[in-house]
């Protein structure tokens, strides 16, 4: 059985290059798969898994994994959740109390943004989740490019 000496995907012993990455599998090439970097994951997750749990729970596991993982792209999208729902989460307070204290006129006017501003974040959570799984590098226009300069 060979392996990639690149990626170390499981080859046939007479493929000329690796159908995953590409790589020559020239005679000769390692027969033991690579070894995994250990920075690759954290905990054993994926990039593309912690991409996505970046964004599960909103501004709080995207602070949780800004905080203890330290690649590029799951920095990104954790700064980009935190700072998209961390702003729709103060909205929606704002909203809330803007409507109590209006009166009948204002919980109409509030309840109506309120839903639009919740369809809002759910189109933008399902967004953000499919991307990040997908491993994309997906940036809501403006917040995107925040996010980009934080994660940094």
């Amino acid at each position: 059985m060979a392996f990639c000496a690149g990626c170390g995907t499981e080859v046939a012993a007479d493929v000329a290059f690796c159908p995953k990455c590409g790589k020559s599998t020239a005679a000769g090439a390692a027969s033991a798969p690579a070894t995994v970097d250990p920075a690759a994951t954290v905990a054993g997750i994926p990039e593309n898994v912690a991409g996505l749990l970046c964004y599960v729970l909103g501004w709080v596991t995207g602070l949780i994994f800004f905080l203890i993982d330290k690649r590029p792209s799951v920095r990104f999208h954790a700064m980009q959740s935190i700072i998209l729902f961390g702003a729709l989460f103060v909205l929606q307070w704002v909203f809330v109390w803007g409507g109590f204290f209006g009166g009948i006129l204002g919980w109409t006017l509030v309840g109506l943004l309120g839903n639009l501003l919740s369809l809002v974040m759910f189109v933008c959570w399902i967004l953000c989740m499919i991307n990040a799984y997908q491993g994309k590098r997906f940036k809501i226009p403006v917040i995107g490019d925040m996010a980009e300069n934080y994660s940094k």
